[in-house]
C-alpha cells in the first residue's frame, strides 16, 4: 500500500502527528525536507511518491519544519525515531547540527541518507548530490558570464550560511572564476535563508550597495525568484540579469519579462525519486553504502559511491526562452 502524506504544520505539531501515523506498509521512508511550502521540495515529493508506487510496499512520510532551521529538523527526526521508521532521507539545514540525532537514528537500526543538502559523513550512510559540485559551481557563474561579454560585477544570493550544498557550489564557483571567468568580479555573497521576505531584502541591499552590479546569482529556488521580482519591481530589467537555480514553473514569468536570460536546475522530481530508491535499497539490505558500491536509482539510472560515500545524480540543465515554456508544464 502506498500512502503519500504531506504534513503542513509547524515542526512541533509535525512531530506529534508523526507518532499517530499507523504502520501500514512494509517499509516506511521519511523524506525530510528543509522546509515545507517550497516548490522544489514539493516537486521532490512527487518523485518520492512515484518511486514508492513503482517499488511497492512503501509508505512515504513527507515532512519538514515550516522554517528552514536545524532545530526544526532535529525535533522531527526525534519523532521519526520514536515512530521507528525504516529509513530517513534528509535534505539538511545544517551539516553538523543534525549529526547527533541522525547517529541516534542509525544506532536504532534506521537507514539514513542525505540528499540535496548534505550531512557530515558521520551522520549518514551516504549522500546524494543533485549533480557534480564542481559542475554546478561552474554552471552558476557561466549563466551570468554568458551574458556579460565585457565582464562586470556580480553578487551571490544564497540560502542559509550553513547550507552545505550552497556553500560547496559557491566555493566551486569561486574556484572556477580565475581561470575560466577572469573578467567576472564577485563583489558579495549574502544569505536569504530560503525565506522570500529576507531574500527580497537581501536582493534590494545588493542593488543599493553595488551601483555597478550586472548580475545576481541565486543558487536557490527561493532566492532566484525573490531577486527577479526585485529587478522587475525596481525597473532594472536589462540592467541587472538574475540567474541561478530555478524551477521552470516558478520562474517562467521572469524569463518571459526579460529579468533573467537563463537559469538551470536538475529535475527535483528525479531527485526525490532517487532518494527513495536509495533509502529503500539500504533499508532492505540489498546494498551496502561503501566506496565503489553501485546503486540503482530506477529509471534515472545508477550511481557509484566515491570515497566519501557520495554520488551525483545528473548534470544540471539550462532553461531559457527557447525551452522554459515546455518544462514549466512539467515541474
Amino acid at each position: 500500500m502506498n500512502i503519500f502524506k504531506k504534513l503542513t504544520v509547524a515542526a512541533a505539531a509535525s512531530a506529534l502527528a508523526l507518532l499517530a501515523i499507523p504502520a501500514s506498509a512494509d517499509t516506511r521512508i521519511a523524506l525530510v525536507v528543509k522546509s515545507l511550502g517550497n516548490g522544489f521540495f514539493d516537486a521532490a515529493a512527487k518523485g518520492a511518491d512515484e518511486a514508492a508506487a513503482e517499488i511497492g510496499g512503501i509508505e512515504v512520510i513527507y515532512t519538514g519544519p515550516t522554517a528552514a532551521t536545524a532545530e526544526g529538523q532535529i525535533e522531527i527526526v526525534n519523532a521519526l525515531i520514536a515512530q521507528r521508521v525504516d529509513a530517513i532521507a534528509i535534505s539538511a539545514n545544517d551539516p553538523d547540527a543534525l549529526v547527533p540525532v541522525l547517529k541516534k537514528a542509525m544506532d536504532r537500526g534506521i537507514s539514513v541518507i542525505s540528499w540535496d543538502s548534505g550531512v557530515a559523513a558521520e551522520g549518514r550512510q551516504m549522500h546524494l548530490n543533485p549533480s557534480d559540485t564542481a559542475l554546478i559551481g561552474e554552471t552558476i557563474i557561466k549563466l551570468a558570464a554568458d551574458y556579460l561579454p565585457d565582464g562586470g560585477d556580480v553578487a551571490i544570493l544564497s540560502a542559509s550560511s550553513t547550507a552545505a550544498n550552497q556553500n560547496s557550489w559557491i566555493d566551486a564557483a569561486k574556484a572556477a572564476m580565475p581561470t575560466k571567468f577572469a573578467n567576472i568580479n564577485l563583489v558579495a555573497t549574502v544569505y536569504g535563508d530560503d525565506d522570500s521576505v529576507k531574500s527580497t531584502d537581501e536582493a534590494k541591499g545588493l542593488i543599493a550597495s553595488y551601483p555597478n552590479l550586472k548580475a545576481i546569482i541565486a543558487p536557490t529556488t527561493v532566492g532566484v525568484v525573490a531577486a527577479a521580482q526585485v529587478v522587475t519591481d525596481e525597473g532594472l530589467i536589462g540592467k541587472i540579469n538574475v540567474t541561478g537555480l530555478a524551477l521552470p514553473s516558478e520562474f517562467k514569468q521572469f524569463i518571459d519579462n526579460g529579468s533573467s536570460k537563463a537559469v538551470a536546475l536538475w529535475n527535483p522530481i528525479d531527485l526525490g525519486y532517487s532518494a527513495v530508491y536509495i533509502a529503500n535499497a539500504l533499508a532492505s539490505g540489498s546494498v551496502t553504502a561503501a566506496p565503489g558500491a553501485t546503486i540503482s536509482i530506477g529509471h534515472v539510472g545508477e550511481i557509484t559511491l566515491d570515497e566519501s560515500n557520495s554520488a551525483a545524480m545528473a548534470a544540471p540543465f539550462t532553461f531559457d526562452a527557447s525551452n522554459i515554456e515546455a518544462f514549466s508544464k512539467i515541474y
